[in-house]
This record gives C-alpha cells, structure tokens and sequence, in this order.
C-alpha cells in the first residue's frame, strides 16, 4: 500500500531494487501494487484496482482472491511484503499456500504514527497488531537499528538490520545549478533550504513552517511534495511532487541543505539523497535520522520544537557548509551505496529460503 505515484522513498527503493537485479542478476523479480486500474504500471509493475482512501496517496486494496490469483502465477521462490495491512496478509496466506518464505520490510513505524494521529489508545492496538503480523513472517526487515529496536519493543524478535541505498551518480554534487535563486526572484544572498517529501502529519510540516517564520525573510524555503494542503508563508515557495530523480537531485544540490523536521523516519531515504549530493542535513534527534547523518554531516536539533529547528538552521550557517557536505557525501560513499545495500538484502533472502535457518546477520551502518 505504500506504493503511489507520488509516495517517496518505498517507491524508489522498489524500483531501485528491480533495476539493480535486472542489471546484476538473473532473478525475476515481480512488483504488484494497488492502483486505479488493473494493468501494467510504468516501471512494468503489474497494479491491481484499489480504492483510494481519503486524503492520502494511497490505496486500499479488497478483493482478495484477485491478489492471490495474481501472486500465485507468479510462481514466486519468495515474497516480499512492503506494508502490514491486507496485502501483507494476503502475502502471508499465498506465501504459506506455496509453501515460501514471506519476508517483511517495516518501512513505516505504524504505531507511532497511529498515536500522533489517534491517540495512546489505538496507537495500543496496532501495536498488538503489528506483534502479531510480524511474528508471523519467516524474517522482518528493518532500514535502520532505531526501527528494530522498536519492533524489538513490540515483541518482533527475527529481526535484520538492512539500510537502504542510494543512486549516487543521480544524486551527486554535479547536479548543482547555480541559478536557482534566480529562478525564484531571490536575493544571491538569501539562504535557501529544501524540503521534499509527503505533507503529512508525520512529517510536522507545522513545526517546519513555524521555524522559518522564526527566520523571517533572510532564509526562503523550497517545499516540494504532495498530500494535505498548507498555508501560504511569504518565505516559502511550494512545488508540486519531483517525479524524476533527475529533477529532485537538482533540487536538493542547488539549495544550501536539506531541513527536516519528521521525528519517526524509519530511515528517511531523502535525506541520504540530500547527502549523496554534497548537501548537509538539518533534522531532529530522532527516528533514524542520527544514525543515517552519524556526527558531521549535519545538524541535529530537539524533536518538534520551532525554535530549535530555527536555532539549528541558523547553527548551520555558523559552520562550514561545504565541508559537511563533503562529509555527507563521503558517508554516503561509504556506507550507503545500492550495491552495499542489495547485497545485504540478497544474504536475508538467502538465509529465508535456507532449508536450515541461523541467526541473520545485521548490517547497520555505523
């Protein structure tokens, strides 16, 4: 379910995955996900119709027996499911009829987001929930040791650390223009930070934009992105959904840094783009964030605060800029390349379909 045509990082991560095997391997590898019509999606995903829920990129799917049939014929030697909602448990049930390993990947951390939403006592529920789903998949998937030590919490035991990768020749420094701020009438002195994701009340976008009040006109900020609607501020410009990442990684070169103010990333694969092109990265002291920026490539401020996002913004022009950004792209280098993050993935799929498992490895990066 977490996968639409304006959704993030499970996106990429999806197609990237397909790609990287297409190029390295002779796997087959089979990407079905809900759409709004039955058919064959532009990265050659096969999309089964869904209703669209409100207020949301994404779709629920019904009709089980029409996801069955169609994971069935695919004959798979293992699934992989990318949420915990019906499709997971349709996965579930075709991968114990076929007589496969069904692994999870826990991208988002539901309970959390469930709580910010809800309240503590549905929040209690889908905790339950979740034990319940994910102790039931041969092995769990976590990006980042922050989401597995929260599945820990649930009661999730068979967990792999697995971070994601990124394209580091798209997002690479070269894709800096110079002409940005002139494209949007800004002064060559303004000082110009991005952000690029969902509007979501994840993301506490209210935080993001209540620190650049506190900045005032000196600082402008680019917002890029789809989902709830937000109000007009004199210092922000607002741009629709980056489909290319082409596009996004000129985006997130060109501006001073990337500022985040989401608190649960269970690993925030924007912000290793941002990273991979040269930029620094401004976000709370959360979720996955500080494991993926580590020490110096980036400013790390107190969760949910707009004076402390503000104080940090400004904190980061007090700094050398550019030499964070070199950090960033230099760790990003190291640790977060698509072929390091494939070939992880590759050892638990592996260790899943091994007819005598062992304890699964982890790789967190460090």
């Amino acid at each position: 379910m977490l996968y639409a045509p304006t959704s993030g990082g499970v996106a990429r991560y999806l197609r990237e995955k397909r790609a990287w095997l297409a190029r390295h391997t002779s796997m087959r590898h089979t990407l079905i996900v809900p759409a709004l019509q039955d058919g064959v999606g532009p990265h050659g995903e096969i999309t089964i119709r869904t209703r669209p829920l409100v207020r949301s990129p994404y779709r629920w799917p019904y009709a089980a027996s029409r996801w069955l049939r169609e994971i069935r014929a695919c004959q798979p030697d293992l699934i992989e499911a990318g949420d915990p909602g019906p499709l997971g448990w349709m996965a579930l049930h075709a991968a114990r009829t076929l007589d496969v390993p069904l692994i999870s990947f826990c991208h988002a951390e539901v309970v959390r987001m469930v709580e910010q939403r809800f309240g503590s006592f549905w929040a209690l529920w889908v905790r339950q929930y979740a034990r319940v789903f994910y102790r039931r998949c041969d092995i769990v998937v976590a990006p980042s040791r922050y989401m597995k030590d929260r599945l820990e919490e649930w009661g999730v035991a068979r967990v792999a650390v697995r971070p994601l990768g990124v394209d580091a020749a798209t997002f690479h420094p070269g894709a800096r223009k110079d002409d940005l701020r002139v494209e949007l009438g800004l002064s060559p002195r303004s000082r110009l930070l991005v952000y690029a994701g969902r509007f979501a009340p994840e993301k506490n976008l209210d935080v993001l934009l209540d620190a650049f009040r506190r900045l005032g006109p000196r600082y402008h900020l680019i917002v890029a992105g789809a989902g709830d609607s937000l109000p007009a501020q004199s210092n922000v410009t607002f741009v629709p959904f980056v489909q290319s990442s082409r596009d996004l990684a000129r985006l997130l070169a060109s501006a001073d840094a990337l500022v985040h103010a989401g608190d649960q990333e269970t690993f925030g694969l924007i912000l290793l783009e941002a990273m991979a092109c040269g930029r620094a990265v401004i976000a709370p002291a959360a979720g996955a964030a500080p494991e993926v920026i580590g020490p110096d490539a980036g400013v790390l401020v107190r969760p949910r605060d707009a004076r402390a996002l503000a104080d940090g913004v400004c904190a980061f022009y007090d700094l050398d800029g550019d030499a964070l950004g070199r950090n960033a792209r230099r760790r990003v280098e190291q640790l977060y390349t698509w072929d390091a993050a494939m070939h992880g993935l590759l050892a638990v799929y592996r260790e899943a379909l091994s007819s005598t498992p062992a304890s699964v490895p982890n790789y967190a990066a460090s």
